[in-house]
């Protein structure tokens, strides 16, 4: 693979970061994308408790590879503890986003901390490297889970890779080896993906949200604030989340002020994430989703996953992304 400054900060093999899912990857997904020679995250979901992010940082820590922890901005002004849990863990990597970031930038960089920011305008990322991040992650809105839908990964990529100097991963849509070489070779120092790794057996996803991803399509995916509002959520209103169509969706989108005073549509959705019933429980995912049920396949050599056959493992995904080497050295011939 090429170096770039992502490979040589944290001593990688693969110039890739396996995004900071809140409540899909925990330190056991964080320790197996770190072991199989990328840089694997977790991501502390908003009440996530300080002895929480210990016992992760822990588990991630274990194989003895860096790794990164993923903080949400607007949640830590109500929850500071969290802070301090990731200053006392000291990971090699932050990232710290979605709300007023600028703040927490220097307290992490003084206890040696490299801290990213996912900047989802060009103006947010320029916000950024004022406030001291080390790396910006230009995240298009492609990308699943929560983040801005404004502008698409290759624009952005290209118009922040122009207007900041501090080193930029982009984010959004980058699932395979082909989406990786893309980006390197636009000039990013790295990819940082997501959904590509919901497919994994270390992801804490219930086999019935699995399936739904192994079932979705390009087209599967919906943006809005439609399960932050039942959840009665504090997510700042610019920061909607990308995640698979279902009945619950369809029938709030565009009805949020109704929704945020139905109790009753808030039990619903409770029970439902409660039961693994996933027309009403919601599945964060990205547009690339499409891609993983084929990531799936080549990981178990023809095999789909099914009752009975292996899961793919994080190593499996991070594999599929190293052969963006060869993708690029072909390329490079070509010329």
């Amino acid at each position: 693979m090429p170096r770039t400054w992502l490979t040589d900060r944290f001593g990688l093999d693969v110039p890739l970061v396996g995004a900071p899912m809140a409540g899909v990857a925990d330190g056991r997904l964080a320790a197996a994308v770190s072991a199989a020679g990328a840089l694997g995250m977790f991501g502390v979901p908003a009440a996530a408790p300080a002895p929480w992010i210990t016992e992760q940082a822990a588990v991630a820590a274990a194989g003895g590879r860096p790794y990164g922890i993923g903080l949400m901005a607007w949640a830590l002004a109500g929850n500071p503890a969290q802070l301090d849990a990731v200053l006392e863990a000291r990971p090699a990597l932050v990232s710290v986003s979605f709300g007023d970031f600028a703040p927490y930038v220097e307290p992490l960089r003084r206890a040696g901390i490299t801290v990213a920011v996912q900047a989802g305008t060009t103006r947010e990322a320029k916000e950024a490297e004022r406030a001291g991040a080390d790396v910006v992650v230009a995240r298009g809105g492609e990308g699943g889970g929560h983040g801005r839908d404004e502008v698409a990964t290759l624009p952005l990529l290209q118009s922040v890779l122009e207007e900041v100097r501090v080193p930029v991963l982009a984010a959004g849509g980058i699932a395979t080896a082909r989406g990786l070489a893309a980006v390197l070779a636009a000039g990013a120092q790295g990819g940082w993906a997501g959904t590509a790794f919901l497919g994994c057996a270390e992801t804490t996803l219930p086999a019935a949200a699995r399936a739904r991803v192994l079932a979705a399509d390009e087209t599967g995916t919906a943006y809005g604030r439609v399960f932050d509002v039942a959840q009665r959520l504090a997510w700042p209103p610019e920061f909607g989340g990308r995640g698979l169509r279902n009945a619950f969706f369809e029938r709030w989108h565009g009805r949020e002020d109704e929704l945020a005073g139905d109790e009753t549509a808030q039990a619903e959705l409770e029970t439902a994430r409660a039961s693994g019933d996933f027309d009403t429980a919601y599945v964060y995912a990205g547009q690339a989703v499409g891609m993983v049920r084929g990531a799936v396949t080549d990981a178990v050599t023809g095999a789909v996953t099914g009752a009975g056959e292996r899961l793919p493992t994080a190593a499996d995904v991070v594999q599929g992304f190293a052969a963006a080497d060869a993708l690029l050295r072909r390329f490079s011939d070509d010329r």
